[in-house]
C-alpha cells in the first residue's frame, strides 16, 4: 500500500510542477507581449517624426532650388 500512495503523491506533485511552470511561462509572455507593444509603439513615433523631418526637408529644398 506504500507504492501506490507514494505513486500517487509523486503524480500528484508533478502536475503542481508543472503548474507552477505553467503560471510562469503565461507571466513571462505577458511581460514579453507588453515590451513588444512599447517597441512597436516607439517605433511608429519614430517613423512619423522621421517622415515629418523628410516632408519638411524636401519643402527647404524645393524653395532654394
Amino acid at each position: 500500500m506504500f507504492w501506490p500512495m507514494t505513486a500517487i503523491a509523486l503524480g500528484f506533485l508533478g502536475i503542481a510542477v508543472l503548474g507552477v511552470l505553467a503560471v510562469k511561462v503565461f507571466v513571462e509572455a505577458q511581460r514579453l507581449g507588453r515590451q513588444v507593444a512599447d517597441t512597436t509603439h516607439k517605433i511608429n513615433r519614430a517613423a512619423e517624426d522621421l517622415e515629418r523631418a523628410a516632408v519638411h526637408l524636401a519643402g527647404a529644398g524645393e524653395t532654394r532650388g
